[in-house]
């Protein structure tokens, strides 16, 4: 065999070497699409809340979601049902709530009409 024949021999196979590796690569799936197929509701901003608390439980809980979700064992996960699951892991997510109270044309804070209801007295 000639160092041309040789040459032709290793690009082929050098080809062939490439296009097995690309048929075997497949894309990683996006984590957010994942979880937007099951997330209701809430549930991103229970995500995110608590993503920001605990960075490091919610990347685990995170992993698992995407992999139950991929695998079709989870199709939908309300904000409720999100926030009761972290709190039955243990993790105590702190969600800022505000009450509002409607009275006499106004809208105020329930901690507002408090304090103006204590000046009365």
């Amino acid at each position: 065999m000639s160092d041309d024949e040789l040459a032709v021999i290793r690009q082929k196979r050098l080809r062939e070497f490439q296009k097995r590796f690309i048929s075997e690569e497949k894309p990683a799936p996006n984590v957010d699409e994942i979880l937007n197929k099951i997330f209701k509701g809430r549930a991103w901003e229970i995500f995110k809340v608590a993503t920001y608390q605990f960075p490091d439980a919610m990347n685990k809980v995170k992993d698992v979601l995407v992999k139950l979700a991929s695998s079709g064992k989870l199709t939908e996960v309300t904000g409720e049902e999100l926030y009761v699951f972290l709190r039955k892991l243990g993790l105590e997510v702190r969600l800022n709530t505000k009450i509002n109270y409607a009275g006499h044309g106004q809208l105020i804070s329930l901690e507002e009409r408090m304090k103006e209801e204590l000046k009365k007295k």
